[in-house]
């Protein structure tokens, strides 16, 4: 399992770079890292909340000696200097709805098989839900996780919208905001990888995955969350007087067999 000792130069540096702040900024509560493997790939999936969240999570894996490839939206590859930094740093661009969008699962299928840790979020944007609830997710994790049989280990933060709101774009520094970040067992899969990817087997899994995220952030925040998981696809469609086809899964962003979502910070 690659460590930070081991992470390329690039990575190495923008550690040194933004590790600093993150400490002054942050009171940090990590719990859970011995679910992380540490003899094969895996994925790490976490809750999305705010745009700092891809930053604080990998901080958090960081801290505990895994140096990770997040899944990232391909526009932010074209942004200046941002974009120089996460291909150095091995991040994953991810081609929404293209013709290159099976690029980005071919990535991240190579990256686990190479024994590396591929970060995800689910939602594949930030939370829609009004208290910041996981919402339903995309099926990019499930495609990923029943292709490879890679483990997924789930994670729930909470604390980030406090150091940069729900599409805010000005920090809030001071004082010190507390983040908590805690790991749980991988999700079970093992009943699915047998089956046919098709629609009700990756709305399975990606349900298991954002379920045992949602359990990990109710023992964080000390509260359930709503029974029924907030719907972005079925919220829009009754705004618009329509409905959603319950059978269809929440798109993953991308052609069938193609890439996961995901989006760092931009």
């Amino acid at each position: 399992m690659p460590d930070p000792a081991r992470a390329n130069r690039a990575y190495r540096n923008v550690a040194r770079v933004v590790r600093p702040p993150m400490l002054a900024m942050t009171r940090r509560d990590w719990r859970g890292a011995e679910n992380y493997p540490t003899d094969r790939g895996f994925i790490a999936a976490a809750n999305h909340m705010t745009n700092i969240d891809p930053i604080t999570f990998a901080h958090y894996l960081y801290d505990h000696g895994i140096a990770p490839r997040i899944l990232a939206k391909s526009s932010l590859f074209t942004v200046p200097v941002l974009g120089k930094i996460l291909t150095a740093t091995g991040q994953i661009p991810v081609h929404r709805n293209t013709s290159d969008a099976g690029r980005s699962l071919d990535a991240a299928v190579a990256a686990l098989e190479a024994g590396e840790c591929v970060a995800v979020f689910p939602e594949g944007t930030l939370t829609r839900q009004p208290d910041l609830w996981p919402m339903a997710g995309k099926t990019g994790v499930a495609r990923l996780a029943l292709t490879t049989r890679a483990p997924v280990i789930p994670a729930a933060q909470w604390g980030p919208q406090d150091l940069l709101g729900h599409y805010e774009k000005l920090l809030k520094p001071f004082p010190p905001k507390r983040v908590t970040i805690v790991a749980g067992p991988p999700v079970d899969l093992d009943d699915l990888y047998d089956r046919p990817l098709d629609n009700a087997t990756l709305r399975e899994a990606t349900e298991r995955v954002m379920a045992a995220i949602t359990v990990l952030l109710e023992e964080i925040r000390g509260e359930k969350a709503p029974a029924e998981r907030f719907d972005m696809r079925r919220a829009k469609a009754a705004d618009n007087g329509a409905s959603v086809d319950p059978t269809q899964p929440p798109s993953s962003g991308t052609a069938p067999g193609a890439a996961p979502g995901g989006e760092p910070a931009p």
